[in-house]
């Protein structure tokens, strides 16, 4: 059969391209769907991904606008037939306590972390059940399930994605439709380097496994997920965390 075709939203950053690469690597041919204005990280993605020239593409998509997604969806499938796999990992941080968080830093992070994952499942189901076939990983957080200071938009945002992921995997399962959500503990990307050293050293310390993530362990985690073979796990969130948390 033809190669299976992937979105990945936030597809430009650093654990988005790196899920591109290794769906690529599976097979699959990708579009990393992402804001077009990020001028410099695009260039930086096309150079990261150019080994897989011609099976790696770039989609500009405002994941909060529904609209948009679903005209995305629309024209995805009618330039490749379809969408089989959709990795949500567009996300944005608005840190600030609660109590000086404005409605619009509220408001702005769920636009994104959270409605971007109903908008771009809402615009792909249908055309996944009515063929039999699909694989949704939605990208929540470890602080979606322990909570973080500084972080009640993002944690509750990213405890929500893995609510509305067991709920859509129950309503799908029948209609060869998986739908997952993965974890991901503090890794080794941008953002989590921005973080001043001293800070970093002390979430490094709560570790046990004693050192960040990659962004290829929680790729390659995703791309398990999204294997053709893999339809007998729905509805599970995988950690990825060097057992930062472990829930009993």
């Amino acid at each position: 059969m033809d190669k299976r075709i992937a979105v990945v939203t936030g597809g430009i950053g650093g654990l988005g391209t790196e899920i591109c690469r290794h769906l690529a690597r599976a097979g699959r041919h990708v579009i990393a769907a992402d804001l077009p204005q990020r001028e410099d990280r695009l260039a930086q993605f096309r150079e990261e991904t150019a080994d897989f020239a011609g099976q790696i593409g770039f989609a500009p998509l405002d994941v909060s606008d529904f609209d948009a997604c679903q005209r995305f969806a629309e024209t995805m499938t009618q330039t490749h037939g379809r969408i089989d796999v959709l990795v949500n990992a567009a996300g944005i941080t608005r840190d600030v306590s609660l109590r000086k968080m404005t409605q619009a830093q509220w408001l702005d992070l769920m636009k994104v972390n959270l409605d971007g994952v109903f908008n771009l499942c809402r615009a792909v189901v249908d055309g996944m059940c009515d063929r039999g076939f699909g694989r949704i990983v939605n990208i929540s957080s470890v602080n979606g399930q322990t909570g973080q200071f500084g972080q009640t938009n993002y944690s509750a945002a990213k405890a929500g994605i893995h609510g509305f992921t067991m709920a859509m995997a129950r309503e799908v399962a029948r209609k060869g439709v998986t739908v997952n959500s993965v974890a991901p503990g503090y890794c080794r990307t941008a953002l989590v380097m921005a973080v001043p050293e001293t800070i970093r050293e002390q979430i490094v310390a709560s570790i046990p496994v004693g050192r960040l993530g990659e962004p290829a362990e929680i790729a390659r985690t995703v791309d398990f997920l999204t294997a053709d073979d893999a339809g007998y796990i729905t509805g599970a969130m995988i950690p990825v965390n060097g057992g930062y948390f472990m829930s009993f």
